[in-house]
């Protein structure tokens, strides 16, 4: 099979699709790897290295796009990516349709069969290749909610940890899954005043015997929600419903009503965001104010740390890519249901039920939409 590897463009985005090590086992197994020259040259990868593993290097992507028929990317496609689809070829990217109506359209008019990493399933029910992000992302959220709470930023002028005598800052986080946790682990390590806020009894469980009484946990109800988040100097949103929008906890009266000089870091934006202040913001400008509270809510937030962050992403998509590469797309979604979750757009069709619901537009179930 025919991959091909595009430079991201979003604003700050410097992961890629595959790294050099990944292109090798790609030639190994018999396959054509086409990258766009300086594809990997944010995270300090020359076209040498790509082309030492066996891709052939061209220089723009519109060569890319038009000889592959497996394009692996990182980020959602922009507007002039998605020009450059074409029916029956197979994008493998994060996508995130659910409060993004325009490239959802853009994909279905394309003809072409996109499979996103976020929906990909395992068989304990996890998000494999959504988790690495989702741990740089939790991580890096206490990193600059930090930062935002420095005078300067617009924050309180506080420091997490506090110093003797004087009192830790208070953190609130939404959602106990693999981001909220690692959120958690951070802000804890930073002697942090730390809160937990998750409707499974389950999770809190398991966050109780993990971290002990270094953490707080709370049930997630209206009053618990709005009790801490009224008392919070920080805000981790860490929200994720599979597929869905993201639902709103943090509404505008209780912002209003919030400390002056508190931070809010959303790491539910891609899904649309889980406060209803939130707006999607870029690595240029990345923190807006409302009410005196600060938000930071950046789309790509593990783009930061790009380096680390691609190749996290790479060790969890590489095993999907040959087996997309080896088999073809049709019969490895069919072989393997958990990739066949992450199947959302289909020759025009959407394939994923939260995706369809969420922005009112008919679905078709990704097994019958293959055998259509």
């Amino acid at each position: 099979m025919r991959v091909g590897v595009p430079k991201e463009i979003k604003s700050n985005e410097n992961r890629v699709g595959l790294v050099p090590a990944n292109v090798r086992e790609l030639v190994h197994n018999g396959h054509e790897v086409c990258v766009e020259s300086k594809a990997g040259y944010g995270i300090g990868f020359e076209d040498a290295d790509y082309r030492s593993a066996g891709a052939r290097v061209v220089d723009t992507a519109d060569e890319v796009f038009a000889k592959a028929e497996l394009i692996v990317k990182v980020k959602e496609p922009q507007p002039l990516e998605i020009k450059r689809l074409r029916e029956g070829q197979v994008l493998f990217t994060y996508l995130h349709l659910a409060p993004d109506p325009e490239q959802t359209k853009g994909l279905m008019a394309s003809g072409c069969t996109a499979i996103a990493y976020e929906t990909v399933t395992n068989e304990r029910g996890g998000l494999p290749l959504l988790a690495p992000m989702s741990e740089v992302a939790g991580r890096m959220s206490i990193q600059v909610g930090a930062h935002c709470l420095e005078k300067r930023q617009g924050g309180a002028g506080v420091l997490l940890g506090g110093v003797p005598g004087v009192s830790a800052a208070k953190v609130v986080i939404l959602g106990g899954g693999v981001s909220g946790t690692n959120a958690a682990r951070m802000a804890m390590g930073l002697e942090a005043h730390v809160i937990v806020i998750d409707r499974s009894l389950t999770r809190l469980y398991e966050l109780d015997l993990q971290f002990g009484s270094r953490l707080h946990t709370a049930f997630a109800t209206r009053d618990a929600i709005e009790k801490h988040a009224l008392e919070a100097d920080l805000v981790i949103g860490a929200v994720l419903v599979p597929g869905a929008a993201a639902p709103k906890l943090i509404t505008k009266d209780m912002v209003r009503r919030m400390r002056r000089g508190a931070v809010m870091v959303d790491i539910s934006i891609d899904q649309g965001g889980c406060f209803e202040t939130s707006r999607p913001t870029t690595h240029d400008d990345p923190i807006y104010i409302v009410d005196d509270v600060v938000h930071y809510c950046v789309t790509n937030m593990p783009g930061a740390v790009a380096r680390t962050s691609t190749f996290a992403l790479n060790n969890a998509t590489l095993p999907f890519v040959i087996a997309l590469a080896n088999k073809g797309a049709r019969a490895a979604l069919r072989a393997d249901p958990h990739l066949l979750h992450g199947l959302n757009v289909h020759r025009g069709r959407i394939t994923h039920a939260a995706v369809a619901e969420a922005l009112g537009i008919e679905y078709q179930p990704a097994d019958r939409a293959l055998a259509a």
